[in-house]
């Protein structure tokens, strides 16, 4: 075996290696200030290691293995993260070889050269073992070539489509001279295999639209979509939230009538932007939704997940808004190439009543946390909202204070009820 060979074989045991290991629930730790993270609260289970990073991608897509071209082994190509990933349940055919239920997420990859491309991991357990499929996605473009697509929505909708909803972006033709000028449009992709797309036309909005998601049901006989409309490519400008609109022909969508059914608040989670983050999952007690709101810090924008509920028979009627967020980036997880981030656009509800959330830390690394549909509808319906106001956080602190010292059944934390 040459020096070549043995550096070759090396590489894949390592990565072998990297791929196969196994995940574990963490476990509280003590940090260097002597605090403990990682706690349990009751919510979710949170895991040891990111289920895909940017060394997780195959390395036939980094390496060129030819020893006359590439005698010193040098990666070629190279990879910078993997983030914000669509996610579902899949048993169909799997270039990997695979059969049964797996868990899929459509990874955003982004390369070194800042280009971010889409790409098929599964996993058999949801939690550890991700595989990417041989060959990243190729998406079609529209007449009018995006630069960058990125994050990608997910959504098996009843029509018999899989449908991908991302983020199309170009640079903004009115302002020439400014290299860091953008514009963002809902780009719409279907396909029932994962790997063949047929790209439909871009939303077309009034307004900037990020962060879009198609609702996995038809509702009045239309398509359904929740969107954010903003008035440019970061700043939402008069966009007031998470929004709603109805499209008669989803081949030439076109928002015409949109309301907010979140809106944004001073002084909370949401104050910056908020925006929808997977498809809601529906339950006997109403659609249970995974968002991402931003405030602004003297480090930057933070970016945190909430979640709220809507009802089943008029999804834009909100019934249950708990206060605060849901998840923030712990430990580890805060640094990155965009530090104090968590985002989340894919989350898979199984048959068993568990549901695995994707999320990805500091714009860097994907991560998965474990919950059920019972216990997140527990958290959504009973924890107290968000009273607006110092005193009226007081107040739902010390009517649980009272609650704990009472014997018997108190009333709810909620107020009012």
């Amino acid at each position: 075996m040459t020096d070549f060979e043995k550096k070759v074989t090396a590489l894949r045991q390592q990565h072998e290696a990297l791929l196969s290991r196994k995940n574990e629930p963490r476990q509280p730790e003590e940090d260097a200030f002597g605090t403990f993270r990682y706690t349990n609260n009751g919510i979710y289970q949170r895991y040891r290691y990111p289920i895909v990073t940017a060394e997780h991608t195959p390395l036939e897509w980094r390496y060129d293995f030819c020893e006359q071209d590439n005698p010193y082994l040098m990666q070629r190509i190279m990879m910078n993260a993997t983030l914000n990933s669509g996610a579902m349940l899949w048993e169909g055919a799997s270039p990997l070889g695979t059969t049964g239920k797996r868990y899929i997420i459509i990874v955003r990859v982004e390369g070194a050269d800042r280009k971010s491309f889409f790409a098929v991991a599964e996993s058999p357990n949801g939690i550890d073992n991700f595989r990417f499929w041989p060959e990243p996605i190729t998406m079609p473009d529209t007449d009018d070539p995006a630069t960058n697509i990125y994050d990608m929505r997910v959504t098996q909708h009843e029509d018999g489509y899989i449908y991908g909803v991302f983020c199309a972006e170009r640079h903004d033709p009115s302002q020439p001279g400014n290299l860091s000028a953008a514009t963002a449009t809902a780009g719409i992709a279907r396909t029932k295999d994962l790997i063949s797309w047929e790209r439909l036309p871009d939303l077309v909005s009034r307004s900037q639209q990020r962060n879009v998601v198609l609702h996995p049901e038809f509702v009045d006989g239309k398509y359904a979509f929740y969107t954010r409309p903003q008035d440019g490519f970061i700043d939402t400008g008069s966009g007031g939230g998470i929004g709603w609109t109805l499209v008669d022909d989803i081949t030439h969508a076109e928002v015409k009538d949109e309301k907010i059914i979140y809106e944004r608040r001073y002084h909370t989670i949401t104050e910056v932007k908020n925006g929808e983050g997977p498809h809601p999952i529906k339950t006997p007690k109403g659609w249970l939704h995974l968002a991402h709101g931003v405030r602004a810090t003297a480090d930057g924008l933070r970016y945190v997940l909430y979640m709220y509920m809507t009802a089943l028979d008029d999804p834009t009627r909100v019934i249950a808004r708990p206060g605060g967020y849901f998840l923030v980036p712990e430990g580890d997880e805060y640094l990155g190439d965009v530090m104090n981030v968590a985002f989340a656009n894919g989350w898979i509800a199984d048959t068993d009543g568990r549901v695995f959330i994707y999320y990805a830390s500091a714009d860097t690394r994907m991560h998965v946390a474990t919950s059920t549909i019972d216990r997140l509808t527990d958290y959504c319906l009973h924890t107290p909202e968000d009273g607006l106001t110092t005193a009226a956080s007081v107040e739902t602190i010390k009517r649980l204070i009272e609650k704990n010292r009472r014997p018997t059944p108190a009333p709810s934390l909620k107020g009012g009820e």
